[in-house]
């Protein structure tokens, strides 16, 4: 039997998709999460960012029953309370949100958790924290949220694989198909992505691209 520890994270790679809710992107949330399901995605990720409390459970509750049928994992931003309410299988915390190790055990025992750093620094601190991997970026440059931190590059993320093994590394941050492989190729056991699907004309469409590319490391 594997131990705990990898069966909690042998899941967590490929393609994450970050459905936002920024209202410039032309489709909405659950067209996101749903053209994410249809096209492989491995992981959905709610990111409300504009949506009261209210209406950010609505969208996790509507994305888990999607996720669900589909058999991929359901991780929402930021949010623990709102994980557990919507019957998630995660949460992802960023460096302004509760650390890991503030969450009580029995909550740590029912949802999976990522990590949001942007240097080694912070990577290396992930390392003592109780998360199951972490996210790396801006690897390449973003324009989908704001950032404080410039592009990273291959090399950095190379870098960070190697500092937080074994935990797996999803890389962030300007990835298209070509960076995919790309990051893949560095070491990303996944790359997450916000633009590539909430802005494709296609999104289905650019989500199975996606995938693909993550399966063909450079």
């Amino acid at each position: 039997m594997k131990p705990r520890c990898l069966r909690r994270t042998e899941r967590l790679r490929g393609l994450f998709v970050l459905a936002d809710d920024d209202p410039r992107w032309p489709h909405d949330v659950l067209a996101q999460a749903r053209a994410a399901c249809a096209g492989g995605a491995s992981i959905v990720q709610l990111r409300a960012k504009h949506a009261t409390d209210r209406e950010a459970l609505r969208l996790a509750i509507a994305i888990r029953v999607l996720t669900r049928e589909a058999g991929v994992l359901f991780f929402v931003n930021d949010r623990f309370d709102l994980a557990l309410l919507a019957g998630a299988d995660g949460v992802h915390l960023g460096q302004e949100d509760l650390p890991p190790a503030s969450l009580p055990a029995e909550i740590r025992a029912r949802l999976l958790v990522g990590r949001s750093t942007h240097t080694l620094a912070q990577a290396e601190a992930a390392k003592a924290e109780p998360c199951d991997y972490v996210a790396f970026g801006p690897v390449f440059g973003t324009t989908s949220k704001q950032s404080p931190y410039d592009a990273r590059g291959a090399d950095a993320l190379r870098r960070i694989v190697a500092c937080t093994a074994p935990r797996p590394v999803v890389a962030i941050g300007g990835i298209d198909v070509g960076r995919a492989r790309e990051a893949t190729g560095a070491g990303a056991a996944g790359v997450a992505v916000i633009s590539a699907i909430a802005a494709a004309s296609d999104p289905e469409a650019a989500t199975r691209a996606l995938v693909r590319a993550v399966g063909e490391p450079s």
